[in-house]
Parts: C-alpha cells; sequence; structure tokens
C-alpha cells in the first residue's frame, strides 16, 4: 500500500525539528502561491505587467459539503492552538513573574512610597534575562516601553504591583482575543450573530453566577446576552462585530464579572448579563404579552415603563423597525430581540447608540435634520396623553424653544443627529417628545426638589 511505501521511504531518517517542518509548509505554501501566479498570468498576460486590483467575491459555499471552509477552519484552529502553547502565559508563569519580581524588588527611595516594592532598569533586564531561559514568549513583556508607561521615583525605580498587574491584564486580553477567534467561522476578524451566539452558549457552563440557570433557558440567554453586543458594537446593523471592538469595549468585562464565585449582591440587576437581569427582561416581554402568542403589538408594548409612552412614539417604532405580520389580524408584531434594542435603547437613552436608534424615528422625513414642526408633531401627543390626566402643562412653543436652547445645534431652527449627541442632553430631549411621564417629572422637577428638600427637613 502507499503508507507501507511511504514508510519504507522514511525508514531510517531523523524526525525532522519543528523549525524545519515550519520551513517546509513555508517552502511549500510559497510554491502552491507561484504555481497559482503563473497560470493567471498565463490565462491573462496583462498580469506581469499590471497587477490584480479587483477580486470577484466567492459565491457563498455550503460548509456541510465543501471542503475548503473545514480545512480553513481546522488550518485556523490549529494555527491558535499552536498560538496559545507558545505565546500565552499561564498561571504558572505569571506566578514566576510575580516571585522574580518580589526577589529582585527594594524599597522606594521616595518618601511618600517609602513601603512600596520596586525595580530599577537593571533588575528589568536581570528578570527578562532569567524568564527568557524558559521561552520566548514572556520577551514581550519585558521591553523597555513597557517599563517606560510607568511613573518612576527618583531613583528610576517603577512599582512592581502596577506591573505585574499590567501584565496580567495583557494576558488576560491575549487570552480572550484567542478564544473570540475560536469562533471567528469565517477567520475575518469579526464575528457574526451566529459566531457570538455559539461563543455565549458555550461559555454558560463555565460562569458561577448562571450555575442555577435553568437549561430550557438558555436560548432566550443568548438572546439576551447577544444583543447588547450587537446594539452597542454594531449600530449601523451590519451583523457582524469585530473583534477589537469587543476587546476594548467595557461589555466583555460586564459578561466576564459573572466568573467570580461570590454572588454579585445588589449589583447584579444592574448587570445586563446577569441571571437576575436576564430574567427580568424575559419577564417583562411576557407580562406585556398578553394574548401570549409570543409577539408584542402596538397596543402591548404601549403598557412598557410606566404606559406613558405616546401612540406617536410607538407607531414609529414599528415603522422603522423589523417587525412581523399576524396572519390572523394582519398587524405588525414585534419578536424578542427586535424588543432586546428596545430595551436597550430605553435604558440607555444618553449613549450614542441609543440616540442613534432614536433618530430614525425622530427624523420622519428622513432629511437628516428636524425642525420645529417635528417637534411639534412628538410633542402634542405628549399633551394629549397629559390632558386626559388632568395636570396643567406647558405651551408646545415654550418647550420647543426650551428643547433647542439645550441641544445648541450649530444651524439655527434644525437638529442633527451630531447635534443631539454632541450636547450631552439627548437623553433628557427624547424623554421629553416621547415619554409623558418622564417629560411631567423634567417639567415638574423643581417643585419636586422642593417638596423632597421639605421631607428631609420633617425628619
Amino acid at each position: 500500500t502507499a503508507l507501507n511505501r511511504l514508510r519504507g521511504y522514511t525508514k531510517g531518517c531523523d524526525m525532522p525539528s519543528e523549525t524545519d517542518m515550519e520551513l517546509a509548509e513555508d517552502l511549500a505554501f510559497h510554491k502552491v502561491q507561484e504555481e497559482e501566479r503563473l497560470q493567471q498570468e498565463r490565462r491573462c498576460p496583462s498580469l506581469r505587467s499590471i497587477p490584480r486590483f479587483y477580486e470577484r467575491k466567492a459565491a457563498p459555499l455550503d460548509e456541510s459539503t465543501s471542503l475548503r471552509p473545514r480545512v480553513l477552519r481546522e488550518a485556523r484552529s490549529r494555527l491558535l492552538q499552536r498560538k496559545s502553547s507558545k505565546e500565552l502565559l499561564d498561571e504558572e508563569d505569571l506566578h514566576a513573574i510575580l516571585a522574580l519580581l518580589k526577589e529582585h524588588a527594594r524599597r522606594s527611595t521616595d518618601r511618600d512610597q517609602s513601603d512600596v516594592e520596586v525595580i530599577d532598569y537593571q533588575a528589568f533586564c536581570d528578570i527578562r534575562k532569567e524568564l527568557l531561559n524558559r521561552g520566548e514568549r514572556f520577551k514581550q513583556y519585558f521591553v523597555p516601553s513597557s517599563f517606560l508607561k510607568f511613573p518612576r521615583d527618583p531613583s528610576g525605580c517603577i512599582a512592581i504591583v502596577p506591573f505585574f498587574t499590567f501584565v496580567v491584564r495583557k494576558v488576560n486580553l491575549r487570552q480572550t482575543r484567542v478564544q473570540l477567534s475560536y469562533y471567528d467561522a469565517l477567520g475575518c476578524g469579526y464575528l457574526r450573530e451566529k459566531d457570538m451566539e455559539n461563543f455565549i452558549f458555550e461559555m454558560i457552563p463555565t460562569l458561577p453566577q448562571l450555575n442555577t440557570l435553568q437549561e430550557e433557558f438558555y436560548p432566550f440567554y443568548v438572546f439576551t446576552a447577544v444583543r447588547k453586543f450587537f446594539f452597542f458594537l454594531d449600530p449601523k446593523r451590519t451583523g457582524r462585530v469585530r473583534i477589537r471592538d469587543l476587546l476594548s469595549s467595557q461589555i466583555l468585562p460586564e459578561l466576564y464579572e459573572l466568573r467570580q464565585e461570590q454572588p454579585l449582591g445588589t449589583d447584579a440587576e444592574n448587570n445586563w448579563f446577569s441571571m437576575q437581569s436576564a430574567l427580568k427582561v424575559y419577564g417583562a416581554y411576557l407580562f406585556l404579552d398578553v394574548d401570549q402568542n409570543g409577539m408584542l403589538s402596538r397596543g402591548e408594548l404601549g403598557r412598557f415603563g410606566s404606559g406613558m409612552l405616546t401612540d406617536v412614539f410607538i407607531d414609529r417604532v414599528f415603522e422603522e423597525y423589523q417587525t412581523y405580520r399576524d396572519a390572523d389580524t394582519g398587524e405588525r408584531e414585534m419578536d424578542y430581540k427586535t424588543f432586546l434594542d428596545f430595551v436597550l435603547a430605553m435604558e440607555n437613552k444618553s449613549t450614542p447608540q441609543a440616540i442613534q436608534y432614536f433618530w430614525k424615528l425622530l427624523d420622519i422625513h428622513h432629511t437628516g435634520c428636524i425642525d420645529g414642526f417635528v417637534i411639534n408633531y412628538f410633542f402634542r401627543a405628549i399633551v394629549k396623553l397629559l390632558q386626559s390626566k388632568g395636570p396643567d402643562i406647558a405651551s408646545v412653543d415654550d418647550v420647543k424653544d426650551e428643547i433647542f436652547d439645550m441641544v445648541k445645534s450649530k444651524t439655527p431652527g434644525v437638529i442633527t443627529l451630531d447635534d443631539l449627541i454632541r450636547c450631552r442632553q439627548g437623553g433628557t430631549v427624547l424623554s421629553m417628545l416621547f415619554d409623558a411621564t418622564a417629560f411631567w417629572l423634567y417639567d415638574n422637577r423643581e417643585s419636586l426638589m422642593i417638596d423632597q428638600d421639605d421631607d428631609d427637613l420633617d425628619r
């Protein structure tokens, strides 16, 4: 057989070293590339003088039957495994770094920080030399630029604790980068929605804070968790999030808070990824779903929060964002994923992503700006809703003038998305136009503060 002939051919030969194997891989790869280039030049001679600047997008392949994507996935997996074993530090390596830092440390000469343990640059280099005997993976953390990142005392020394914290954070960042890359099915540096769903689903059993989460709730938890990533990191709705953006955001650390063994306590409800928060959001969805058909109609969504969202606002939500037509009634209804975007926008009104979400509702003419007519259009619904409840209401013109004073737009008489984000009061302006309760609280803020002060005096 071919296998026996191959064994006979290699009999008596030494096993090649890892460096030799890598060199052979590179040579074989360059050979394949060169053959492909020559074939293309034979088909199109102009390529010899003019390089190709356009590549036709390949047709999507069926990953279940096509060999190419599976080979790419396997190659990428092996590359990541190699990087994990050769470039990433494990817990034993971190202990070795800390031990050497303490061994070479001395007390700072700064009188205000005499108890702080520090090392000078010579000790820094000595530690690097000792660690390099263990492997090249330590070199990236002990470069001159790393030493210069930290404040130095009068003797030119840096504190060892901040430096060690820096190393640990950098190691965690690299580990997370490799971990996320395993889910990058296309190998393009970003995760699609289904890639993120796989990442969250497989992470659930590893998070102590989710130990009591029922398995039946897993799909809804995954939807809930993934929507926050895409709401804040994919505001243009491209359907993908760059791994680089994931690593630099504060959303991933919020998720990793669930790794701690101790209960989060009162902070649990403030963490979007906690079991308490996920159950609260899903419970709100079930509460609003009066007819229990798994979707929310306009009337059902109008009960959200205090139940004082205007009909104009709710109608615009259903006009601009993805909904589904009910087969029986013909009415447009909202599913759980769209509801999650709505909740994230309502809970984070002052963020640029939420303001961008609401801007699609405000910009009724799709001109990129709003004027006094649009403000009147939305605020008349606030007036109508509050009049039915009885309180006195400010005039539409007064509110319009106040909004323009708050925003301070570049162009008088019109407000753009950039104006709304830049003024830092975008969340307040949006609440005044959409939510009757929020407007009433804003309009009566001074009297409410006086009442609160009186209550404090009575105590």
